[in-house]
């Protein structure tokens, strides 16, 4: 029997969601995670005698982890194609890959460089494409830190959030849902470290730009950095830690944030350097429920996805 068409759905950025289904995506993780494998979060059954093919150009942790161990509790199983491992690496095009794993795989999820290689995956496959991370943004990085606030503190709409670091893939993620969610977000970068420039006048009404931590974090709800130097940069390790000098979150500077304001980091942490170890294992610290998270949005993202 012949399954109907339904449309197909991809995941490349937080805007391929309206945000009612930001909203409902992240309830239903929530959902998810207070009972998992029974009641009404049972997800058991999704992938059953199918397959999730994660593509990944770049090295993972927490990515690799939670999308194998979501892929199995909703019933499937993973195959994790390294570069090595496909022949992406000796020049097949992205688009031939696409539809032959679209014959095989019911999901595919890409971690890659450049954002525009997702996107061709995603042109000429005929299964939903999930962006794993690209080097423009992070969108299901994104979920798990929206799932977490929305867990200790509740809607982040109205809220003051403050970026402070590199403007690079993770801040983009964070520029999106402020103009998803309406909050005011807060980006204060060193001088030649700004988020891209495009995506920043689409958001200019949620957003501010300076060059100053202190004042952007002054009042803030919650206090967000990441590492200063993301993969595929390691040689700029000298000058970005020169660059980045007084953009540590430390206890002085969480000071200036609201008395309850929460510290997020997206992982891996480089203590002494953009956060400081009082900081992310102090109290106001969130950032292993927010690696936890990354299991529990993504099963309701793949959930919503294949349903």
């Amino acid at each position: 029997m012949t399954r109907p068409l339904r449309p197909l759905r991809h995941f490349l950025s937080l805007m391929d969601l309206s945000t009612d289904e930001l909203r409902r995506l992240i309830a239903r993780a929530v959902e998810i995670k207070s009972a998992p494998g029974a009641g009404p979060a049972d997800t058991g059954d999704l992938l059953r005698n199918q397959t999730a093919a994660l593509v990944f150009e770049k090295s993972s942790t927490r990515t690799r982890v939670s999308f194998e161990t979501g892929v199995a509790q909703l019933g499937g199983h993973a195959i994790f194609i390294a570069p090595a491992d496909s022949h992406l690496a000796r020049g097949e095009a992205i688009e031939d890959t696409a539809r032959v794993l679209s014959r095989m795989a019911r999901l595919i999820i890409m971690r890659t460089g450049p954002h525009e290689r997702v996107e061709r995956m995603a042109e000429s496959a005929s299964v939903p494409v999930i962006n794993a991370l690209s080097d423009f943004n992070h969108p299901c990085q994104q979920l798990a830190d929206i799932q977490t606030y929305f867990e200790h503190r509740g809607d982040l709409s109205g809220r003051r959030v403050a970026w402070v670091g590199d403007g690079n893939n993770v801040c983009h993620s964070w520029m999106n849902a402020a103009r998803q969610l309406d909050f005011h977000l807060a980006i204060a970068t060193p001088a030649g470290y700004a988020p891209n420039r495009g995506l920043a006048r689409q958001c200019a009404a949620h957003i501010v730009l300076g060059n100053d931590p202190a004042a952007a974090v002054a009042g803030a709800d919650l206090v967000v950095t990441d590492s200063w130097i993301s993969m595929g940069q390691e040689r700029e390790k000298a000058a970005r830690g020169v660059a980045f000098k007084g953009f540590c979150v430390d206890r002085e500077m969480m000071s200036r944030a609201a008395a309850d304001a929460l510290f997020m980091h997206c992982l891996p942490a480089y203590r002494g350097h953009e956060v400081s170890a009082e900081v992310i294992d102090g109290g106001q610290s969130v950032v292993w429920d927010q690696a936890e998270n990354r299991l529990h949005a993504q099963k309701a993202l793949m959930e919503f996805l294949l349903r």
